[in-house]
């Protein structure tokens, strides 16, 4: 059941996560006024809420690949560390996190990517608020709406080339550790 919570931003629309995270963190809904009420915290329309509706969206970008690299491990690696007397922490830092590197950047740098194009789930939590939660994909939108194609140009292959570069680097990083 967890994996499939998880797992649910990759084939839920956008919007329709968005909506649902505007309804359960909003000023009448019961998390939303004990948030506000306990944490002085609003995650509807605030860079707070932009931040957290982000990370829900791109979980899987990051669980998925972690997941996968901590499974690859060699089991024997493990019980070796165990069986010379290595704590966990010791076992975690020394063995499962080095050999899981190129796991751990390739979540990262497709979570971060992911993240970055969003349109949905930001409009629907960021609220469009100029200076503060305005993302790239929303100011492309903006400035086709206006029919400033030149500009929404501009963003938009910036945003294709950073999309390209972390690839890119994803891609050649991964194949210059898997000859480490």
């Amino acid at each position: 059941i967890l994996q499939s919570f998880i797992s649910l931003p990759l084939i839920l629309p956008p919007s329709v996560l968005g909506f649902y995270l505007l309804v359960t963190f909003s000023a009448n809904s019961f998390l939303g006024q004990v948030l506000k009420e306990y944490f002085n915290l609003s995650l509807v329309f605030s860079f707070e809420g932009l931040v957290f509706a982000s990370l829900i969206f791109s979980l899987p970008f990051m669980v998925n690949p972690l997941q996968s690299a901590f499974s690859s491990i060699n089991s024997n690696l493990l019980d070796a560390s165990y069986s010379l007397g290595k704590s966990k922490i010791y076992t975690l830092f020394r063995v499962i996190l080095p050999n899981s590197k190129a796991g751990i950047f390739s979540a990262c740098a497709m979570s971060f990517a992911h993240t970055v194009g969003e349109f949905g789930v930001v409009m629907m939590i960021g609220g469009h608020k100029q200076g503060e939660t305005l993302v790239a994909s929303i100011a492309i939108y903006d400035e086709l709406e206006i029919l400033n194609y030149s500009l929404a140009h501009q963003y938009a292959f910036i945003l294709f080339m950073f999309s390209f570069l972390v690839l890119f680097s994803l891609y050649f990083v991964n194949k210059k550790m898997s000859f480490q």
